[in-house]
């Protein structure tokens, strides 16, 4: 008797009708990832552009649109659609308290296995973005007062918070890195093109894609503004000739 080898699930699957492979669902839509993309650069520019007077004016311009992008943030978040909601964030804050005594009461138990360790990393990345979002209103307020030379101190607190930003920052993205290991998926690029792995339905139903022209369309339009605005521009040649000219002398060295 000759043996033969089961058929897979596509042989079995009826004619015209293939077994459909998997699927991504859309979960981020395009204003938010705009948004989050343009905050990153904005807070990467303005922070390798913190040091020295010869960048001082695209410093200060990339601080207002870090304020500029987090009011357009705090707006979407509460009149814009349900999966944008800062509510959704505050919903899962409000767990955070019940989720430590978890946490605590499987220490003294030693059982941790019946903690949700799935919501504590949910958390984790939750208090990681709402830290951010506050942090912007020092940053930006004592960078206001510091360019307007309010007092010297001030610029102390500029630059502490900063530093903590930053803190946050590198904090938010081992986080996210730490997740897309867990859970072996690459959550970062989810931001990138708004998909998730997986079937299901989309979680954004509606994508928005001409609000997200209008935030570039406004940040461009701002920039160009503060470029008229000054008399050398927000970088100046006088800049990039000391830019170029400290790589000479280092590449001498």
């Amino acid at each position: 008797m000759s043996s033969t080898s089961l058929p897979g699930p596509a042989a079995m699957a009826p004619a015209g009708n293939p077994v459909p492979a998997t699927r991504s669902r859309r979960i981020v839509d395009t204003p938010t990832r705009v948004f989050h993309a343009l905050f990153a650069l904005c807070f990467l520019g303005a922070y390798l552009t913190a040091e020295g007077e010869a960048m001082r004016l695209l410093h200060v311009t990339l601080g207002y649109s870090m304020a500029g992008l987090l009011v357009f943030r705090l707006v979407y978040g509460l009149v814009g659609p349900r999966h944008a909601r800062l509510s959704l964030l505050a919903g899962k804050l409000r767990s955070l308290p019940k989720w430590l005594a978890s946490v605590a009461q499987g220490t003294a138990d030693r059982t941790w296995a019946a903690v949700n360790w799935r919501q504590g990393q949910n958390l984790a990345l939750a208090v990681a973005v709402v830290a951010l979002m506050v942090l912007v209103v020092p940053l930006t307020l004592s960078g206001y007062a510091t360019y307007n030379e309010w007092g010297d101190w001030l610029g102390d607190v500029h630059e502490l918070a900063g530093n903590a930003f930053l803190v946050v920052v590198l904090a938010h993205g081992g986080i996210v890195l730490l997740l897309s290991l867990l859970r072996r998926k690459n959550m970062a690029m989810q931001m990138v093109h708004g998909r998730g792995q997986g079937p299901g339905p989309d979680v954004v139903k509606r994508n928005h894609a001409w609000l997200a022209v209008w935030i570039l369309v406004a940040v461009l339009g701002y920039w160009s503004w503060e470029w008229q605005q000054s008399p050398n521009g927000l970088i100046s040649a006088q800049a990039v000739t000391d830019l170029l000219s400290g790589r000479e002398s280092g590449d001498s060295d």
